[in-house]
């Protein structure tokens, strides 16, 4: 469910908060709402809210997956510090 906010910034913040929501294909109420879900989230009260992206890569890769590619990922960290 989606409610309306009033919020009174300086008109300096507001302008640079546009011309970087702008830069990045951003809405700044979407911004706002993602600064607020970040300084909450230790709130256990406050459902956590992924990124659509995050929502569809959930699930994708197996236990195993995961596993094999820490082996990996050990065995390459491994090798390069013996190359140094």
């Amino acid at each position: 469910m989606e409610a309306k906010l009033t919020l009174k910034l300086d008109k300096m913040v507001i302008d640079s908060a546009k011309s970087y929501a702008k830069k990045h294909n951003r809405s700044l109420s979407r911004m706002v709402e993602h600064y607020f879900i970040n300084l909450t989230s230790g709130d256990r009260n406050y459902p956590k809210k992924h990124s659509t992206v995050v929502e569809k890569l959930t699930g994708i890769l197996s236990k195993d997956d995961l596993e094999k590619f820490a082996r990996e990922d050990e065995r390459a960290r491994y090798i390069l510090t013996k190359e140094a």
